[in-house]
């Protein structure tokens, strides 16, 4: 389960953006998850509730985003987003089609909170 790798990648994202900023904790960490990105989003939730705990993450929510599959078809020029996980264009037929969106892996937000500074 390549989930629990991709969280411990991410927590030490997470971490280094916290130290940046001098950060004391994370309430939300949101992620943009691609249904071609062969991540999935139920065993990467469960994954971020085992590997948060004695992190600077330990009380954070994860949201998770679902990309949905977009094509652009280079035969009729149309982008189309679908639900079926296939290249075939819906307009034509076309198998002459790009991937626009639905294949990565984003962190797109953090929220953090910070010590008083009285």
């Amino acid at each position: 389960m390549h989930e629990f790798s991709i969280v411990q990648s991410l927590l030490g994202l997470v971490e280094k953006v916290c130290k940046e900023h001098r950060a004391k904790s994370v309430s939300k960490i949101v992620v943009s998850v691609g249904v071609l990105s062969g991540v999935d989003p139920h065993l990467l939730k469960i994954a971020f509730d085992t590997f948060k705990e004695n992190t600077i993450a330990h009380s954070a929510e994860l949201i998770l985003q679902i990309e949905k599959l977009t094509l652009r078809c280079s035969e009729c020029g149309s982008v189309s987003e679908k639900e079926e996980l296939n290249v075939l264009c819906p307009k034509c037929g076309s198998f002459n089609t790009t991937i626009e969106s639905g294949q990565d892996l984003l962190l797109k937000s953090v929220e953090m909170e910070y010590e008083d500074e009285d």
